[in-house]
């Protein structure tokens, strides 16, 4: 959406509050011995409370409050009572919602416990890239050319990017214009930032895939040559100069 007036602006922080809020506690609730149910039903409880509704839910009947992904899942993980968290776990979870009308998104790639499989150079390496892009994001930027931004940076870091993901407008809807804020360039997207949008910026950062192709269960996405995949998200506002970021509450770059 494209902010025009105070009432917007305010909508779109209380929102982006609550998401931000929500994600940050399910990260620290995260524990082995834990069931992905288990989180996502502290999740849900916190966005019941401020007054939010579950964006997935609401948009397309998921079966579940939050998007919770472990290991090879790589996005769209459904909570289970029988998917118990174990030291050592990639996990992401993905929080978006709506409130009064407006929708905000954001994710974060974590490891629980202890890094004893060794994810955190590829949980650095996204949030880096996800901080990096933002950093680079104001209106008038080709959307291309923050695509072409993330992936060199992946590459960089012996990482690929998931081609078939990417970010996308939020606002008064969970997925809008501009859609398909891809991790890499696409040589025929002409398309620019508008200063005064929001969108959900986020990265796909992989160890071997570099496409995500979804599992029998119709929703849970993992990578076509397998592998392990981090995802950061944050909701924008697109200006000038440095964007303002709605979700800063969930703290996923610090």
């Amino acid at each position: 959406m494209s902010i025009t007036n105070e009432y917007e602006l305010t909508g779109m922080q209380k929102i982006s509050d609550v998401v931000a809020y929500t994600l940050k506690e399910m990260v620290q609730y995260a524990k082995p011995g834990m069931s992905t149910k288990d989180l996502d039903e502290y999740g849900a409880k916190i966005l019941s409370d401020l007054g939010a509704k579950s964006a997935p839910y609401l948009t397309y009947g998921f079966p579940g409050w939050t998007c919770i992904s472990v290991d090879n899942e790589f996005c769209h993980g459904i909570p289970t009572q029988e998917r118990i968290l174990k030291e050592g776990d990639l996990i992401n979870i993905d929080v978006s919602a709506e409130m009064d009308g407006f929708w905000a998104d954001n994710g974060s790639s974590f490891i629980i416990g202890e890094d004893i499989h060794g994810h955190q150079k590829l949980v650095n390496a996204s949030k880096d890239i996800l901080k990096k892009a933002i950093n680079n994001i104001k209106g008038g930027v080709k959307i291309a050319d923050i695509g072409h931004l993330m992936e060199t940076e992946a590459k960089k870091r012996g990482f690929k990017v998931i081609k078939n993901l990417g970010g996308h407008g939020v606002g008064r809807s969970l997925h809008e214009e501009p859609d398909e804020l891809l991790n890499y360039k696409n040589r025929f997207d002409t398309r620019r930032f508008k200063k005064n949008s929001v969108v959900a910026i986020e990265t796909f950062i992989s160890t071997s895939s570099n496409i995500a192709v979804e599992l029998n269960d119709g929703w849970t996405m993992a990578g076509n040559k397998g592998g392990y995949m981090a995802q950061h998200e944050h909701t924008i506002l697109i200006t000038d100069g440095e964007p303002i970021i709605l979700t800063k509450m969930n703290e996923i770059l610090n």
